[in-house]
């Protein structure tokens, strides 16, 4: 018979993250508790993630992209959650996806950000970022 003993776990937003005026961020106070008979709770009323998607038309792209790099047939279901594994996509073709990405948006995405990289979706999503990095012309 195995038991658990604590009281409480709390992470704090240490310190206040700048903010471009179209971002939000409301990261507050997350407690994690175990009561003597019940299961953990979590107060989510106190805790919001907040994320910019990608356009429809960034997602579109990168399906399109992919479906060519991978050779996809076109109709091979390809959704902004569709994992590149899930796909057949090897680590090498994942390179060569972020590649022609990176040609198609004329952005440069660093090494450690294309690792992380693993959907349709997560893709979009940092091209959009880029892209707001990026001064205009």
């Amino acid at each position: 018979m195995a038991s658990v003993s604590a009281a409480s776990v709390t992470f704090r937003a240490l310190s206040k993250p700048s903010l471009k005026s179209n971002e939000t961020s409301s990261l507050k106070v997350v407690s994690l508790g175990w009561r003597k008979n019940g299961f953990p709770s979590l107060r989510s009323s106190r805790f919001r993630v907040s994320c910019a998607q990608a356009k429809p038309e960034t997602v579109d792209k990168v399906c399109e992209i992919v479906r060519k790099q991978l050779a996809l047939p076109a109709e091979a279901e390809l959704t902004p959650e569709s994992k590149f594994s899930a796909i057949g996509a090897d680590s090498l073709d994942t390179v060569e996806i972020v590649m022609a990405l990176e040609e198609e948006f004329d952005i440069s995405v660093e090494e450690e950000s294309s690792q992380n990289i693993t959907t349709v979706q997560e893709a979009a999503d940092l091209i959009e970022k880029q892209l707001q990095k990026k001064p205009e012309a």
